[in-house]
């Protein structure tokens, strides 16, 4: 990485994806602020996520404030909530690496791609936030069952979307400190194939009755973490 990463901002950071995250990079040792639409929750949250991690680096506060204070920004909200949460946290992200972890699903079948207007949620946020940020796709095909247990193993990739290398090196370092081998899957435009992978795992998972189907790239052994 050209810097040295501290702290990372959770967006959505109260979720079941985000809170596993947090979870994970608070026991590898970073700084974690996680942010929610009112201050008060992220705070009671980021209290429960301590707890549950043996961990005291965890804090909350809301979107706008988590955003300005990470040195890395990590949205993890639902695709309904996407551009509302971009538009809260658009000038706090400028300068910054923002690694999106939306899906764009569509209910009441989640199990089907959708594929929205912008090519895909990842490529949306780029347009909106503009070439101040720089966006990357990452986790999306990552189990929230499984991150919510910080000491489960996760015998899964993450393959990293992204048009700045640095960037997506930002988010293979990540991917490795959750525990997970990060891998670099090309530009940006291949987010739309990341992200649909996310309702094929789904239906996998109803179809056969798993918890946590994943992706795992094979012959590729030295690039292991």
């Amino acid at each position: 990485m050209a810097r040295k990463i501290t702290s990372i901002a959770v967006i959505g950071g109260t979720g079941k994806e985000g809170s596993g995250l947090a979870m994970r990079w608070a026991r590898a040792g970073y700084e974690v602020i996680i942010g929610s639409r009112r201050a008060e929750k992220g705070a009671r949250v980021a209290a429960e996520l301590n707890e549950r991690a043996g961990v005291t680096s965890i804090r909350g506060t809301d979107n706008a404030s988590a955003a300005r204070e990470g040195d890395v920004v990590v949205l993890t909200v639902p695709y309904s909530a996407h551009k509302a949460t971009l538009e809260q946290i658009r000038e706090a992200v400028q300068g910054k690496v923002l690694i999106d972890v939306t899906v764009p699903l569509k209910p009441p079948d989640v199990t089907v791609v959708h594929i929205p207007e912008g090519g895909s949620a990842t490529r949306e946020a780029q347009m909106f936030l503009g070439e101040g940020v720089k966006v990357v796709a990452a986790f999306q095909n990552i189990s929230a069952a499984h991150l919510r247990h910080p000491d489960h193993p996760i015998d899964c990739d993450v393959l990293v979307c992204g048009d700045d290398p640095e960037a997506k090196e930002v988010a293979i370092e990540l991917a490795r400190a959750a525990g997970m081998r990060g891998l670099d899957a090309g530009p940006l435009a291949n987010a739309v194939v990341i992200e649909g992978l996310t309702p094929v795992l789904i239906g996998i998972n109803k179809r056969y009755k798993a918890r946590g189907a994943g992706i795992k790239i094979t012959g590729i052994e030295e690039a292991s973490s």
